[in-house]
């Protein structure tokens, strides 16, 4: 079975999820292909899709939101499953829904969305979204619980495997 993980990540840390459940899913001996949005041809050679990205200012990023639109046919057409990488800190910030993701789920049928918490180095970011991570008072660090994301993909091959 013949799976694509495709993650949007501007600074890195989501594709690292990407490659966690990519290789949690190969572990289980699914065939998973692991490449950025910009990058996904035809949908129709995998038999799964999972697809992520990071969250800025309450959104995913528009290179993953352009391919599941483009692609929302044929996504429709198997299981797909949906992450989210965002909240950072201890308690996470910010804790009340930090996504929305309903028109994707809606287009693409998707079985689930997951949000886990992810990563913030603040000399990474641009001006503006240093402000609003002050504004929020998020903590930098790495957040991403990488057993939940194990977790999460195991019960996808699961899933998968079962059918």
């Amino acid at each position: 079975m013949k799976v694509l993980v495709s993650a949007a990540s501007k600074y890195g840390a989501t594709g690292e999820i990407a490659k966690a459940v990519g290789e949690a899913l190969a572990g289980k001996g699914l065939e998973v292909t692991v490449i950025p949005p910009q990058e996904v041809g035809a949908i129709e050679e995998f038999d799964a899709v999972v697809l992520g990205s990071a969250v800025y200012m309450g959104q995913w990023m528009k290179p993953v939101r352009e391919l599941a639109e483009r692609q929302a046919a044929a996504l429709g057409a198997r299981p797909v499953w949906l992450f989210s990488s965002g909240p950072v800190g201890e308690p996470a910030k910010p804790a009340e829904n930090p996504v929305d993701v309903s028109k994707i789920l809606e287009a693409t049928k998707a079985r689930d969305h997951r949000i886990f918490t992810g990563k913030l180095v603040k000399k990474h970011l641009s001006f503006p979204e240093r402000a609003m991570a002050s504004a929020i008072r998020a903590q930098e660090g790495d957040f991403r619980n990488w057993a939940d994301i194990r977790a999460w993909a195991t019960s996808i091959a699961d899933t998968l495997l079962a059918r």
